[in-house]
């Protein structure tokens, strides 16, 4: 069947931040993570957004570095995914149990979330691709994910890491190991090498 629709990825900026919110927290539950977790330290948080989570995202898309991008499809917004420079992750820098693999200014995919209601629809290739060409145009050597490779179905509360196979067909290979779990499995350092 031929995928009529038509697909977009941009980054997650103070105009697009709903759109990115109706992906990952269409609720706006407070207590959410919005994620936040691998960029900022919980005082971070607090100081940023003032006591709300919700408002520390919005400052983080609001500023200079990469938040992220999210994926549309016939201009509704399906698709999340958390890229940027490693070296702007404070947790992937500061982390012990996946240490990058070399010296390579690597960006790095923490989260994809595709929204309620559009999953098994293609989105994660698009949102992947996207992703990777948004890195790619903001002059990023390659793109890094840590996923896990499950014989069946994955816990979903750790979804968000993605699988091996998903970012396989997406032109990423597997670089590495971590000493890292989601659903107690191994995390992957796979990549895809740009230009």
């Amino acid at each position: 069947m031929t995928d009529t629709a038509t697909w977009a990825t941009h980054p997650v900026t103070a105009d697009r931040f709903e759109d990115f919110a109706d992906v990952i927290n269409p609720h706006r539950r407070s207590t959410h993570c919005w994620c936040l977790s691998h960029r900022l330290r919980v005082r971070e948080i607090e100081e940023l957004g003032h006591g709300s989570r919700e408002d520390a995202a919005r400052a983080l898309a609001a500023g200079s570095t990469s938040f992220g991008v999210v994926t549309y499809r016939d201009d509704v917004p399906v698709g999340w995914c958390h890229v940027a420079p490693r070296a702007d992750i404070p947790r992937l820098v500061a982390s012990r149990l996946i240490r990058p693999v070399d010296d390579v200014a690597v960006w790095s995919i923490i989260c994809v979330v595709v929204r309620g209601g559009h999953r098994k629809q293609g989105v994660t290739r698009h949102l992947l691709e996207g992703a990777v060409a948004y890195a790619a145009s903001q002059g990023a050597p390659a793109v890094e994910a840590y996923p896990v490779d499950p014989d069946g179905r994955m816990d979903t509360t750790m979804a968000f890491v993605g699988t091996r196979a998903m970012f396989a067909r997406c032109g990423f290979e597997v670089v590495g190991q971590t000493d890292a779990v989601a659903s107690r499995m191994p995390r992957l350092v796979m990549r895809r090498t740009l230009g």
